[in-house]
């Protein structure tokens, strides 16, 4: 097993640029093809955005990781904001505390292979997804 880890700020709409570049640099150093580089980089970006625009900026983690002959993108996105109260209720589609379309949550969701979700309405949120080939 082999794993690398990169740490990327998210205070500016310019991190959101620059972590959807890292993420796009993964995925094809992990030999993704063009289907699955464009879900993970677009996953990456509505988390990146939600972080900034609704947690009030936080981090993102960004994990390779070879396992038994696959590869894996693991993004993990980290907030100390207002977190969120119904977690159901946001992954919904159509779902928006502010003037979106509501496609971030569940469309991450369903743009990965795996996802997870932890928040606390005043401690913030903490968001994982993973692509694996």
């Amino acid at each position: 097993m082999t794993t690398t880890h990169d740490a990327s700020e998210i205070r500016t709409s310019e991190d959101v640029v620059r972590i959807r570049q890292a993420v796009r640099s993964a995925a094809v150093a992990s030999g993704f093809n063009l289907v699955d580089q464009t879900k993970i980089i677009t996953a990456a970006s509505e988390l990146a955005r939600n972080t900034l625009e609704y947690g009030g900026g936080g981090r993102m983690l960004l994990e390779t990781q070879q396992l038994n002959g696959r590869t894996c993108v693991r993004l993990t996105f980290e907030d100390e904001g207002p977190g969120i109260a119904n977690i159901e209720q946001a992954l919904k589609d159509g779902f928006t505390s502010g003037r979106g379309l509501g496609l971030g949550l569940g469309g991450a969701k369903r743009l990965s292979n795996e996802f997870s979700i932890e928040s606390e309405p005043g401690k913030g949120t903490r968001v994982m997804i993973a692509r694996w080939k």
